[in-house]
């Protein structure tokens, strides 16, 4: 049995994804990104290989695809593609059906349009500002003295919503500890903030080309208010993936490693 092996080098975390000659998925890894993408992309690739008992090193992986903002510090990739290209394929593997992503990612928000076959056929991407990335929600949760998980079920007891009206993280993160300051809810706070986001969501829901219903991928997907918010607001059905949404970069790197690994070897 051969093994192929996806490597997402994201700003935030850093997933490693491998599967067999069948696409069944046997190793995946999630790991906090450190300063160093190369160690980040190390690390991982030897966690999910040691969960295979076949493989000594990733140096037994028949093909390795790196992926993700560092996708070029990946060590011993055979290739590198776009982590649009790997969410869209990601996402196809784990739900045919789905025909829109939007991608949540640490520093950028992307709409994904999927074709037939996991290729994509429109996409937008915000990555001019942090508002709206997981790295806004980790502000907003530092504010709130609490952790992502405990964050982001908050705005689901709210009966009301509070607005945030700044639309940079800096100055909403100012805006919510004013807020707190001053004894207001923090369940309609953290709706506003889930809001707000959603709001910024809806451009890249058009570019997906989403009509009745789309999947949300990264770490945010993971975000119960945040799901609850785009469907309010987007007029959209949230699909849930069978597999871990933070994990369809690097199982769509598996993916293509997998077809241009066995597409190689038959032309040998």
């Amino acid at each position: 049995m051969k093994y192929y092996g996806g490597c997402d080098s994201g700003s935030t975390y850093t997933k490693c994804v491998i599967i067999d000659e069948t696409g069944k998925m046997v190793a995946d890894v999630t790991l906090r990104s450190r300063i160093n993408a190369v160690l980040s992309c190390e690390e991982s690739i030897e966690k999910a290989v040691a969960q295979v008992p076949e493989l000594n090193s990733a140096e037994d992986l028949a093909y390795l695809v790196g992926t993700g903002y560092g996708r070029n510090k990946v060590p011993s990739a055979d290739e590198n593609i776009s982590e649009i290209s790997c969410h869209a394929m990601g996402v196809h593997v784990a739900d045919p059906n789905v025909k829109a992503i939007i991608d949540i990612g640490g520093q950028d928000v992307k709409g994904i349009a999927i074709d037939t076959d996991g290729t994509v056929l429109n996409f937008a991407m915000n990555d001019k500002c942090a508002a709206g990335t997981g790295r806004f929600f980790e502000a907003m949760a530092k504010a709130f003295e609490m952790d992502l998980s405990e964050f982001s079920k908050l705005s689901l007891k709210a009966k009301n919503v509070i607005p945030i009206t700044a639309q940079c993280t800096v100055f909403a993160e100012s805006e919510v500890i004013s807020l707190v300051g001053e004894g207001k809810p923090m369940d309609e706070i953290a709706a506003g903030i889930e809001l707000s986001v959603a709001k910024r969501c809806f451009v890249m829901s058009k570019k997906a080309g989403a009509v009745d219903s789309i999947t949300l991928t990264g770490g945010c997907a993971k975000n119960e208010g945040l799901k609850e918010a785009i469907e309010k607001v987007l007029n959209l059905k949230v699909i849930d993936l069978p597999i871990d949404p933070q994990l369809m970069g690097a199982l769509g790197a598996a993916e293509f490693a997998r077809q241009k690994g066995m597409a190689k070897e038959g032309a040998v």
